[in-house]
C-alpha cells in the first residue's frame, strides 16, 4: 500500500516537474464542524465495546494557543488532579482528526488505572478543527503547547508519559530526545517509521536521496539514540504502510537507553494492532510499562 501510493506520487510529480512530498504526508480530513466522540459515524481506527466507555463528565474538548494557532485538544480525566496524576500525551497520526482516533484514546484511557492516568490528545494545526497549516516544526511546535498547558496545571515531568502512533512518533521522539518545556519520563511509539530518507526509498525502490522529493527531515532512527528514559515499542509485523522491517526494528535497535521493550504483533497491520492482539490483551501488555 504504502510503495504504490508513493510510487504514484513520485510518477506524478516528476511528470509535472513538481518534487514535494510533504503535503502528502498530511491527510487531516477537516470537513467537520464539531467533534462528535461516541457519536461520530465516519471510520475509526479500531472498535471498543461499551465496557470501554467514558463517562461525559471525565472528557473536555478545548483549544489552546501554539504559536499563533488555536488547535483542538481532548483531556480525558479529572483535570483538577493533573498537579498529582500521571498524563499520557496521545500524538496520532497523519489522517483524519480526533473523532477518527477517538476509539483508540477511550480504549488507552480503560488502562485500569483511570484515577491515576489522565490522557491528553491534540490536533495538530490544519487537522480537524484546528487553524493553521500542517508542518513538521508545526508537529513539533503543537505536541510542546500541549506539554505547556500539562505544566501549567501542575504536571511534573517524572509523570509524563508520551505516546506516539504512526507520524505522532515524529514530535513523540523528538520532544523526548530534545526537551522543550518538559521532559517526559517514558517513550511509547506505536508503528514509527525511521525516517523520510526511508520512507521516500522504501515506498520507491528507488536509492535516491529524500531530499529530490521531500524537505522533511523527520528522523526517528537517529533521534531515539538520545533518549534515555524508558522505551516501549510496539508494530505489526505485517505493516503494509511502514514496514516493520525497515521502520521500526531500525528505531527500536538504535534505543541506547536504561530499559525497553518490543512487541512484534503478528498479523497486525498498520492501523489494527489493538484489534488483532484483543483489546483487553493490549491493555494488558501496555499497563505494566505504564506503571513500571
Amino acid at each position: 500500500m504504502m510503495k504504490k501510493w508513493i510510487l504514484g506520487a513520485i510518477v506524478a510529480m516528476v511528470a509535472t516537474s513538481c518534487l514535494d512530498l510533504d503535503p502528502l504526508l498530511y491527510n487531516p480530513y477537516t470537513d467537520i464542524d464539531e467533534y462528535l466522540l461516541d457519536d461520530y459515524e465516519g471510520r475509526q481506527e479500531i472498535a471498543v465495546g461499551e465496557e470501554y466507555a467514558i463517562a461525559d463528565s471525565l472528557l473536555e474538548i478545548f483549544t489552546l494557543n501554539s504559536d499563533g494557532n488555536d488547535i483542538y485538544a481532548l483531556y480525558v480525566g479529572d483535570q483538577d488532579r493533573i498537579s498529582t496524576d500521571t498524563v499520557i500525551l496521545y500524538l496520532h497520526g497523519n489522517t483524519g482528526h480526533l473523532d477518527l482516533y477517538w476509539t483508540r484514546i477511550k480504549l488507552l484511557a480503560n488502562s485500569g488505572h483511570k484515577n491515576r492516568f489522565g490522557i491528553m490528545a491534540i490536533d495538530y494545526r490544519g487537522f480537524g478543527l484546528s487553524e493553521g497549516a500542517p508542518t513538521e516544526e508545526g508537529l513539533y511546535e503543537d505536541a510542546d503547547a500541549a506539554m505547556m498547558w500539562l505544566k501549567d496545571k501542575g504536571l511534573t515531568n517524572d509523570r509524563l508519559i508520551v505516546y506516539g502512533y504512526s507520524m505522532g512518533t515524529a514530535p513523540a521522539t523528538e520532544l523526548t530526545a530534545n526537551p522543550r518545556s518538559m521532559n517526559p519520563s517514558k517513550l511509547m511509539l506505536e508503528a514509527p517509521f525511521a525516517s523520510a530518507e526511508v520512507m521516500v526509498q522504501d515506498g520507491s525502490g528507488l536509492s535516491l536521496p529524500s531530499s529530490l522529493y521531500t524537505n522533511l527531515k523527520i528522523d526517528n532512527a537517529e533521534e531515539i539514540k538520545k533518549v534515555e528514559v524508558p522505551f516501549f515499542w510496539i508494530h505489526g509485523t505485517d505493516d503494509s504502510f511502514l514496514a516493520m522491517d525497515t521502520h521500526g526494528e531500525v528505531v527500536f535497535k538504535n534505543y541506547r537507553g536504561t530499559y525497553s521493550e518490543a512487541h512484534r504483533i503478528e498479523g497486525g497491520e498498520h492501523s489494527d494492532v489493538p484489534e488483532v492482539m484483543g483489546n483487553q490483551e493490549y491493555l494488558d501488555v501496555v499497563l505494566p510499562f505504564l506503571v513500571k
